[in-house]
């Protein structure tokens, strides 16, 4: 059985074998792993832009980036918003859902969420491009392929779990910064739309968890730094 991080490499590469052919292998070895093994994470997260984090959290959660060590609650942080992401980007399918089950509640992915709608009722609106502008400040690029918007929920979470884990070169307090201006206006009233959703169990499960962990977010960079 395929781990949460392999099936979304998958996923993000267009399937088994886009992904063998983005890291120069042949597709029955990736069709024969249940993770990524360790000697190809990084050829991984370059190919498709999943972060080794997800990909391989036994590796790299406590030290995934390439700026030094992280501290705990950080590293935490990167964790729930990398978990976060994977939830919003897709449908579930039996894997995963299986994989979900074995954890403490209710939960399923979703994929249908972007902020320029929430904040403006228009897809691809100004706040879209604002955010394509603070993100070529700090470096960070679409990913070849990607259908996606950037404000898509589950494109910002990887974001942000890639500026908590360091793992994005990028000035101290960007992740403060993002949320503030890119998350904080509108991704906590989607999550508590989404706990509300009365025909769908697993996604009141996953809304039920963001908007908690929004809320501890947004009352840790209220605090003075």
């Amino acid at each position: 059985m395929r781990d949460v991080g392999l099936d979304e490499a998958i996923r993000v590469a267009g399937g088994v074998g886009a992904l063998a052919r983005k890291i120069g292998i042949s597709q029955p070895s990736v069709s024969n792993w249940s993770r990524v093994p360790a000697e190809r994470v990084l050829s991984v997260e370059a190919a498709t832009g999943v972060s080794r984090a997800l990909l391989r959290p036994d590796l790299y959660a406590e030290h995934p980036g390439t700026a030094g060590d992280i501290d705990e609650v950080d590293a935490a942080r990167a964790q729930e918003y990398a978990l976060l992401s994977v939830l919003l980007a897709r449908a579930p399918d039996a894997g995963l859902l299986e994989r979900l089950g074995a954890l403490r509640g209710d939960a399923s992915p979703l994929g249908l969420v972007h902020g320029s709608y929430y904040l403006t009722g228009f897809l691809h609106e100004r706040p879209l491009a604002r955010l394509r502008a603070d993100l070529d400040k700090l470096g960070i690029e679409r990913v070849a392929g990607q259908a996606e918007p950037e404000d898509h929920a589950a494109i910002l979470c990887e974001i942000m779990a890639g500026l908590a884990s360091r793992r994005f070169d990028a000035p101290a307090g960007s992740d403060r910064e993002l949320f503030e201006q890119h998350l904080a206006p509108w991704i906590g009233r989607f999550f508590a739309d989404l706990e509300q959703a009365e025909a769908a169990d697993f996604y009141r499960g996953v809304g039920r968890l963001g908007r908690v962990f929004i809320d501890i977010e947004t009352d840790a960079f209220a605090l003075p730094s």
